[in-house]
C-alpha cells in the first residue's frame, strides 16, 4: 500500500491577546485550499489535530482549548481603504467541522503584527519608528478594525512592559479599534435582534431567565449569575469539571440563538459552537484570579464569566469584550446594571484570569442604539515560524 508523504506549508505560530493560533498567508496555502471548501476545512482541521477523541490535540498544532484552537489566513486586501483581508477559522476539538462565523478579537491582534512581518502592509506606510496603523478587513463578519503596531527600527516591537492578565509575560501593548461594532453586518436586523434591552428567555426545561441579547463585536448572550445559581467569581475549572452545568448552558445558548435569529432550528446549534457567545454577568465582588492574585470589588465595575466552544474561557475572549464594553454603556442592559447603571464610555470588568479595561460610547441614532467605536489593548508574538507539515493525503 502506498503512502503519499507529508507536506510542508509555510506557517506562523502566534499568540494574540489571551490565544494563540497558526497563520497563514492565503498565497502559502496548496492552491485546491485558497479558495472556501471542504479542501481547505480538513487541512486546518488536520493542521490543529482535530477531531480528537482524546481531546489532548497531540498530533497536531492545537492545544486542545477554545483559545489555541485557532486558525487565521491573511492577505492583501481586496477592500479599498484597508491593508490586509483576515478570514479566522475556531477549529472544533472533537468534530470534524471549521466554525467560520465569527471573529476572534485576540487574534485580530496578532493579525495586524503578521500582516507587518509577511509584507503584506505598503513598506510605505510602515515607519522605521513609532506607531504603524494596520486597516484590518475582518473577512468573516465584514468588518473594520485598526490596529495600532509599535515599530522599532523598521520592525514590529513585540518586547514591552504591557501586561495583560491572562497572559504570562508582559510585551509590546497594540491599541486595537474596532470600528461599528454595533452594526449587525451581514445577520441583518439591529445591535438588538429582539428589539429589547432586556429580555424573558425560555429555555425549555429550564425555565424563562433575564438575558440582555446583543449583536456588537460578537453574537453574546447575557444573563444574571445570580439567576442561574452563581455568583460570578467562578473560575474555569468550577464551570468545565461539572457536565450538567455545561449542557445547562448549552441549553440557554441554543434558545438565545433561536431567539437572535442566528439559526432556525437547535440541531443548527451544533454546527454553530463560535457564536452566540452565552455569558453571566454580576456586582462587583472580591476574589482571587487563577494565578492566585486577588482581584478586588473597588477595581473592576462588574464581573463577567464567558463559555466559548463549549467552555467556561481562561479570560475573556476580545470579541466578548467589546460585547461587554458596548453593553455596559447602553443604560438598562444587564451588564449596565451589574456595572452599576447609568451612561459611561469604558468600562473594567472582572475575568477568571484578571480584569480588563474595554471602552465604548454609544448613543441612540434614529431611535437605535449605535455604537461607533469600541477600543481595548493587547499583545501579540510570533511564539514560531517556518512550516507546518501535514500528511499528503490530509485534505
Amino acid at each position: 500500500m502506498s503512502h503519499l508523504p507529508q507536506i510542508r506549508i509555510p506557517a506562523t505560530y502566534m499568540r494574540g491577546g489571551t490565544s494563540k493560533g497558526v497563520f497563514f498567508k492565503l498565497g502559502d496555502l496548496p492552491e485546491r485550499c485558497q479558495q472556501p471548501g471542504a479542501a481547505r476545512d480538513r487541512l486546518l482541521l488536520r493542521v490543529i489535530g482535530s477531531p480528537d477523541p482524546y481531546a489532548a490535540h497531540i498530533d497536531g498544532m492545537g492545544g486542545a482549548t477554545s483559545s489555541t484552537s485557532k486558525c487565521v489566513i491573511l492577505s492583501k486586501s481586496t477592500q479599498p481603504g484597508h491593508d490586509v483581508d483576515y478570514l479566522y477559522g475556531q477549529i472544533s476539538i472533537d468534530k470534524a467541522f471549521v466554525d467560520w462565523s465569527g471573529n476572534c478579537g485576540n487574534l485580530s491582534t496578532a493579525a495586524g503584527a503578521f500582516a507587518i512581518q509577511a509584507g503584506l502592509v505598503d513598506p510605505t506606510r510602515v515607519p522605521q519608528n513609532g506607531i504603524c496603523v494596520v486597516r484590518i478587513w475582518q473577512a468573516n463578519i465584514r468588518k473594520t478594525i485598526i490596529a495600532h503596531v509599535p515599530v522599532t527600527n523598521g520592525q514590529v516591537q513585540e518586547t514591552g512592559d504591557f501586561e495583560l492578565d491572562g497572559v504570562t509575560f508582559p510585551a509590546a501593548e497594540i491599541v486595537l479599534e474596532f470600528l461599528d461594532p454595533s452594526d449587525d453586518g451581514d445577520e441583518g436586523g439591529s445591535m438588538f435582534p429582539t428589539g429589547n434591552l432586556v429580555d424573558d428567555l425560555e429555555v425549555p426545561g429550564l425555565g424563562t431567565f433575564k438575558a440582555t441579547m446583543i449583536t456588537a463585536g460578537i453574537p453574546t448572550i447575557f444573563v444574571n449569575a445570580e439567576d442561574i445559581g452563581y455568583t460570578g467569581t467562578e473560575l474555569r475549572e468550577q464551570i468545565n469539571s461539572d457536565p450538567a452545568a455545561l449542557k445547562k448552558f448549552e441549553q440557554m445558548r441554543v434558545a438565545g440563538a433561536l431567539r437572535m435569529g442566528l439559526i432556525k432550528t437547535p440541531e443548527e446549534a451544533a454546527t454553530r459552537q463560535h457564536t452566540p457567545k452565552i455569558a453571566f454577568v454580576s456586582k462587583p465582588k472580591t476574589y482571587k484570579a487563577s494565578s492566585g492574585k486577588e482581584v478586588k470589588a473597588d477595581d473592576v465595575d462588574l464581573l463577567v464569566r464567558a463559555l466559548s466552544m463549549g467552555k467556561l474561557h481562561h479570560a475573556m475572549m476580545g470579541t466578548a469584550a467589546v460585547a461587554i464594553g458596548t453593553a455596559a454603556a447602553i443604560p438598562g442592559t444587564l451588564v449596565n446594571l451589574a456595572a452599576g447603571g447609568g451612561a459611561r464610555e469604558a468600562v473594567r470588568f472582572g475575568h477568571p484570569s484578571g480584569t480588563l479595561r474595554v471602552g465604548a460610547a454609544a448613543a441612540q441614532e434614529n431611535g437605535q442604539w449605535v455604537v461607533k467605536k469600541a477600543i481595548m489593548s493587547r499583545s501579540a508574538r510570533i511564539l514560531m515560524e517556518g512550516w507546518v507539515r501535514v500528511p499528503g493525503d490530509a485534505f
